[in-house]
């Protein structure tokens, strides 16, 4: 069997095929490359006019979902909607439950400033119009005639009770009193005792009637009382209408079209009066508040708190990194003073779905779950179409704390969650709602065809990262080598990585090496340093462990033969960086009952699909070797100087050659490694990682002793995946290194052991000299001794008896 050729280890870029010299000269994509699938899901959620239409991204982290979301959004925004602002204004009937405004963009901010500018008037003019002379005026006359009016119906019961020796007194405000008077002075109780009887009845009988007539006149002054007061009330409506009257009615003329606001600025009108002392006097929780909110100290009570301000009429787009239940829904702030907790409507905070309401609103999947409440609490609001503020000690507890309830906003959002399949399968399982709420799916591509075409559109894709980072241009070469690396990416010669998060961090590293040099373009060569410097950080363990090859410490063989003793290749990863191992596999056999012994699943060591693979190809020697007759030899096979877990059944051909050598006691060439899974019929299947495998065993020959007649046994369907290194690749093409590619178990019987594993003819006989032939011979010879055993066993049997 021949190596594989240069041509088949690498799929390098044809740089004719690229009709630029720098990414300069190409036009950055407005869109993500190669997620054409997720962009249509997209488009078809944001244009439903329906709920339940909200979009889950699925895809792992770095493929640009979020980038692909929020430029799509920025080009295809639909403008036939319109943005809104949400106000909260003081309820006069009912306080606790603030009253909501809906307002088009920028009115909301527009009302508040009328607002604050008609209190700055009032703040102003009502101390200096109700203290001047024209008002204190008629106050005073109205205050007077309330006065002798009171006085002249008291006085006369005074002026009866006097013709009779009673005098009426004042005990308290509105509290009066008859006593008998003895001359001038009352009687006190000794002298009104010391009176005749008849004298004394008398005095009660007339202060009987004379207490009668009080109170019909005390009735009357209380009613006069209220007369005055609504008299009072009126003069300082028809004044304060003087000062704010043309003032509110410019207000209610300039926002007629809201009923809500023509509503509000009538209920400010009549509820001026009513608080009058806001302006008057000095209000120590007005202050307080204003002073704990950091706002403008004007009458809070009637203020506009805009809770979501729109500065013009483009859909709002919200990205909510931290989604707690507060920042999410909102809440309502207190203020504490002299001990004394408050709040007030002006203290409700806006959250995020408040922000993106009538637009959309992006988040993390993992992180809205991992907050407590919000799931269920964006459920309900997404049900209910509507955003209800509550305070989370609410949800938490039952604690009936007096707080406010706002009036609920409507609410119309499409909400966007970015999260990986496994979040996204586990939501379909568990939650029956989510699939009503979240019928879209967006399924993000990991990787895109490679193509001429293809590799254009990715290098368009280079030149909007290079723009959108501000970075230093690539020249064609340096295109050229980050297409490569994505294919290595992809672990596929014809395709191209998506994902766009290492690719920037690829570029921003190129380009850090190139204003080092103070170089204008981005070449290839700095695209390989690059590369290579991000290699050598994370690549302390993998040197570690090669530092035990190289002193012998772990043992392995890559040159000569041996009998039942082959090398496997492992992949390892250390926070993210991958590398190659090679690791040998061992295998002995002895008379036994045809058991195959995986000391890795027997210490629990094996994973299940690594026990998977042992049993496949014991299942594949006993259809080879056992058909009609029982298999007297077993083995044991094992991973030499493995301490750790193992998985995965791409060692599984090793371990079948391994077993086959051991059986057979054909020896293996110690300067080749394989990989590759086996099948029951024994074919060779592709497994992963194989440029790390390849390269890991190229390593560990520089390390031990470089022959120049080494090499690796890949699968044939894994030739595809092969982008190797160009140290590898230098190596290969100077033949001092090869690269093999196998499809059965014979033909990897064949390289391994210089012989031919063999064809069996019609009566199922092997060749003699071929690896399976001395296999059946042996088998053969045991099954003649088993034979042989037990017709000796038989005849001392019969002798005996």
């Amino acid at each position: 069997m021949k190596a594989l050729p240069l041509q088949r280890l690498y799929k390098a870029c044809v740089l004719k095929e690229f009709p630029f010299r720098t990414t300069r000269q190409l036009e950055p994509l407005a869109e993500i490359v190669g997620q054409n699938r997720a962009q249509e899901a997209v488009r078809f959620a944001l244009a439903m006019p329906h709920g339940g239409y909200n979009v889950y991204a699925v895809g792992r982290n770095g493929l640009g979902k979020r980038t692909m979301m929020l430029r799509y959004l920025e080009h295809h925004v639909d403008t036939r909607q319109q943005a809104h602002d949400w106000c909260y204004v003081a309820n006069f009937e009912e306080p606790r439950i603030p009253k909501v405004l809906k307002l088009p963009a920028g009115r909301g901010n527009q009302l508040r400033q009328d607002m604050e500018k008609l209190m700055a008037r009032l703040m102003k003019m009502v101390p200096q119009t109700f203290d001047s002379d024209n008002f204190l005026e008629r106050a005073s006359q109205l205050k007077e005639d309330f006065a002798e009016r009171q006085e002249k119906e008291l006085g006369k019961v005074a002026d009866q009770a006097r013709r009779k020796n009673i005098n009426l007194t004042v005990t308290t405000p509105g509290g009066y009193r008859l006593v008998a008077m003895n001359g001038d002075e009352p009687h006190t109780a000794e002298t009104f005792e010391a009176l005749s009887e008849a004298k004394r009845n008398q005095f009660e009988r007339e202060i009987d009637k004379l207490e009668k007539k009080l109170r019909q006149a005390v009735r009357k002054v209380a009613d006069w009382e209220q007369e005055y007061a609504e008299q009072q009330h009126a003069l300082n409506q028809e004044t304060l209408e003087g000062i704010s009257g043309h003032q509110i009615d410019e207000l209610t003329a300039r926002y007629g079209e809201f009923e809500d606001v023509v509503s509000f600025l009538e209920a400010v009108r009549q509820d001026l009066a009513d608080n009058l002392d806001i302006f008057l006097e000095e209000n120590d929780e007005q202050a307080a508040i204003a002073y704990a909110s950091l706002d403008k100290k004007l009458p809070r009570r009637y203020q506009i708190n805009v809770l979501v301000h729109q500065k013009n009429n483009e859909m709002p787009v919200v990205v909510e990194d931290n989604p707690t239940y507060h920042n999410l829904f909102g809440y309502v702030e207190n203020v504490t003073f002299k001990g004394t907790v408050f709040t007030d409507f002006s203290l409700v905070r806006p959250g995020s779905l408040h922000r993106a309401n009538g637009g959309y609103l992006l988040m993390d999947a993992i992180k809205v779950l991992e907050q407590p409440f919000v799931w269920d609490g964006l459920k309900r609001a997404l049900r209910s179409k509507s955003m209800q503020i509550n305070s989370l000690e609410r949800e938490m507890t039952l604690s009936g704390t007096i707080s406010l309830e706002p009036e609920p906003i409507p609410l119309d959002v499409k909400i966007v969650l970015f999260g990986d399949r496994e979040t996204w399968m586990l939501l379909q399982e568990y939650d029956s709602e989510f699939s009503e709420l979240f019928r879209v799916t967006a399924d993000f591509e990991n990787e895109m065809v490679r193509t001429p075409d293809s590799q254009l559109l990715y290098s368009k894709f280079i030149a909007s990262l290079v723009k959108e980072k501000n970075l230093l241009h690539c020249d064609r070469r340096a295109v050229a080598r980050v297409i490569e690396h994505s294919a290595r990416m992809a672990e596929h010669q014809d395709r191209l990585s998506l994902h766009a998060a290492d690719i920037a961090n690829l570029l921003r590293e190129s380009d850090y090496w190139a204003r080092q040099e103070n170089a204008s373009l981005i070449s290839a060569e700095h695209v390989e340093q690059a590369l290579t410097s991000a290699q050598y950080r994370s690549s302390r363990i993998r040197d570690q462990l090669y530092d035990s090859l190289r002193d012998g410490t772990t043992l392995i063989s890559t040159s000569g033969k041996t009998v039942g003793q082959v090398n496997a290749l492992s992949v390892m990863s250390t926070g993210g960086f991958e590398f190659g191992m090679a690791n040998r596999v061992t295998a002995t056999t002895y008379y036994g009952g045809g058991d195959i012994i995986d000391i890795e699943r027997d210490v629990k060591l094996g994973g299940n699909i690594h026990s998977k693979g042992v049993m496949i190809l014991s299942a594949w020697l006993a259809a080879h070797f056992a058909v009609t007759d029982p298999m007297h030899l077993s083995a044991s096979i094992t991973f030499e100087q493995n301490y750790g877990e193992v998985d995965g059944d791409s060692a599984s051909l090793a371990e079948l050659c391994a077993l086959l050598s051991s059986l057979s006691g054909v020896p293996i060439r110690q300067d080749l490694a394989l990989t590759g899974s086996v099948n029951q019929f024994g074919q060779i299947q592709p497994i992963g990682g194989a440029n790390e495998k390849v390269e890991g065993f190229f390593k560990t020959c520089q390390l031990t002793e470089f022959t120049g007649t080494q090499g690796v046994l890949v699968p044939s369907t894994n030739v595809q995946n092969l982008m190797l290194d160009a140290e590898v690749l230098q190596a290969v093409r100077e033949r001092r290194f090869s690269i093999y590619s196998v499809s059965t178990v014979e033909e990897a019987v064949a390289l391994l052991m210089g012989k031919q594993a063999g064809e069996p003819d019609k009566k199922g006989q092997y060749p003699k000299h071929s690896v399976y032939g001395l296999i059946q011979q042996r088998l053969d010879g045991m099954r003649e001794h088993e034979r042989q055993e037990h017709a000796a066993a038989s005849a001392s049997s019969d002798s005996k008896q």
